[in-house]
Order: structure tokens, then C-alpha cells, then sequence
């Protein structure tokens, strides 16, 4: 794999590994893996992932959190979401090694539609570790680092953008504060990443490395784009922090984006 992370043949090579998990996460993993299994019947689970920093290997421990996605053979159902919200639970007390749990639920149906290919297909593809069942990106392409890729990841954070300010004026904790900042910091870093990526002609998952990269070539914004990813790895609870990303980089990065890419194709 070359330094951009791709293949030899230019292609986003997949990210993660079950054999890149650091060692004090592996008692985590495999008690994701068992309670799933336990959780889920075949009938429901297609398929479990772990994406981010464990499979990366770059996880921290007591900082790092544990993320999850899980392929469902049919839409996912309330039932479905209360026993992903107990499994986040369960392991979150459980573990000390890790700092929250996220598992999202998808349907095979959605992961593999066309509508779907550029974003949530390449995030199977080149973002999530196979954790449990057939891995769903042998049904699907080899992605390169293309400006449509990059309009259908990121393309829609404006929408984004009203979302979180909806959530700022209702944030009532400390907790509420610092989880919309961990949630925008990465957001945006990863949006100033691929408004440049098809330039750079590679892919990256690293925040610090997103932004030094997207600095290159917007250094006017590269002070504030090196604060969202700090801000990323340490979320704050200081509305005086989360404002500047809501309010000036985001709206100014979300314009820019729709310049160069246009607008992400809209979901029903």
C-alpha cells in the first residue's frame, strides 16, 4: 500500500484490520463480536464491522471509542435499535479501555443500492473491518479518490450544518456539549480532507493528517482546520469553541464544497 493508501492499481485500499487491533482492545472486539451473535440471530445479521481507530490500530486506550456497523437483512426495526442501544451499553460499562460505543444499523438493501455506491457502499468497502458474516464489499466496486466520491461523502454538510445548530441551542449538559463537538470537529475535518482529496490523490482516515493535507492547499483556513481536529481527539464543552466550527468554517467549507462538487445527491 503506498503512502496515499492506495492499492498499485490506485484504488482506496481498505484501512483496517482485525490483526492491526492493539492489544488492549482485544477483549473489547471479542465481546462485541459475542454479544452481537447473541443479540442478533441469522435471521436479522447479515453481516458486523468495526471501522475507525481500533481496527486501525491507532486507538487509545481510556480516549478511543468503539465503533460498530451492522448489515440487517431487512430495514431495521425499533426492536432492531433498542438491542443495538443495549449492546452500546453493556460493553461502554464493561470496558474501561474504551470511551463509548456507536452501532449503526443499515440494511443490505440500502448498503448495496446504487444511490448508496459512492458513500455508504465505499464506506464498507474501504472503512469497515469484517467483524461477523460474508463481507458485503465483494459485491462491490473498488473505489478511487474521484471528485464524485468526494461530492457523495461529504456533499451534503450544509444539511449537516442546520442539524447541529438545532442541537446547540438544545444542548443541556456538559456530556450533550462535548459529544455535538466530537461529532462536528470530525465532521468537518474529514469534509476539508475530501474537498481536497481527488487533488492529493489518496485517502486518509487520520484527522491530524486531514488537516495538515487540506492546509496545503487552503492555508488562509488552516489554523481553524487544525483546531477542528484537536478538537476532534479532545471534544470541549465551551460553546465558544463549537461556535467557530458552526458558525464560520463550517458554513464557509460547506459553500466551498458545493462550488467545487455541487450538492450530494438528495435521499428519499
Amino acid at each position: 500500500m503506498s503512502e496515499k493508501g492506495l492499492a498499485q492499481d490506485g484504488t482506496i485500499k481498505r484501512e483496517g484490520a482485525l490483526d492491526r487491533v492493539p492489544e488492549a482492545f482485544v477483549p473489547v472486539v471479542d465481546a462485541a463480536r459475542a454479544q452481537i451473535t447473541e443479540t442478533f440471530d441469522s435471521v436479522r445479521l447479515h453481516s458486523a464491522y468495526l471501522y475507525g481507530s481500533i481496527p486501525r490500530g491507532t486507538a487509545t486506550p481510556g480516549v478511543s471509542d468503539l465503533d460498530l456497523q451492522l448489515a440487517l437483512h431487512r430495514e431495521p426495526t425499533a426492536a432492531d435499535r433498542a438491542n443495538a442501544t443495549s449492546i452500546e451499553i453493556s460493553l461502554d460499562h464493561a470496558f474501561t479501555q474504551i470511551d463509548g460505543v456507536g452501532v449503526l444499523l443499515t440494511s443490505t438493501r440500502t448498503l448495496l443500492s446504487e444511490l448508496e455506491r459512492h458513500d455508504a457502499g465505499f464506506f464498507i468497502v474501504c472503512l469497515c473491518t469484517p467483524l461477523l458474516g460474508p463481507d458485503l464489499a465483494e459485491e462491490l466496486p473498488c473505489y478511487r479518490p474521484t471528485a464524485l466520491l468526494a461530492r457523495e461523502t461529504n456533499g451534503d454538510l450544509a444539511l449537516a450544518l442546520q442539524r447541529w445548530h438545532t442541537r446547540a441551542a438544545v444542548a443541556a449538559t456538559n456530556a450533550d456539549r462535548r459529544a455535538l463537538s466530537r461529532v462536528v470537529a470530525r465532521r468537518i475535518v474529514r469534509t476539508g480532507f475530501t474537498l481536497i482529496m481527488p487533488r492529493w490523490g489518496g485517502w486518509t482516515s487520520d484527522l491530524d493528517q486531514s488537516a495538515e493535507l487540506f492546509g496545503r492547499y487552503y492555508p488562509e483556513r488552516a489554523g481553524q482546520m487544525r483546531t477542528a481536529a484537536a478538537i476532534g481527539r479532545s471534544p470541549s464543552a465551551d460553546p465558544a469553541v463549537l461556535s467557530p466550527l458552526i458558525d464560520d468554517l463550517g458554513p464557509w467549507l460547506a459553500a466551498e464544497y458545493t462550488a467545487r462538487y455541487g450538492d450530494k445527491s438528495p435521499r428519499p
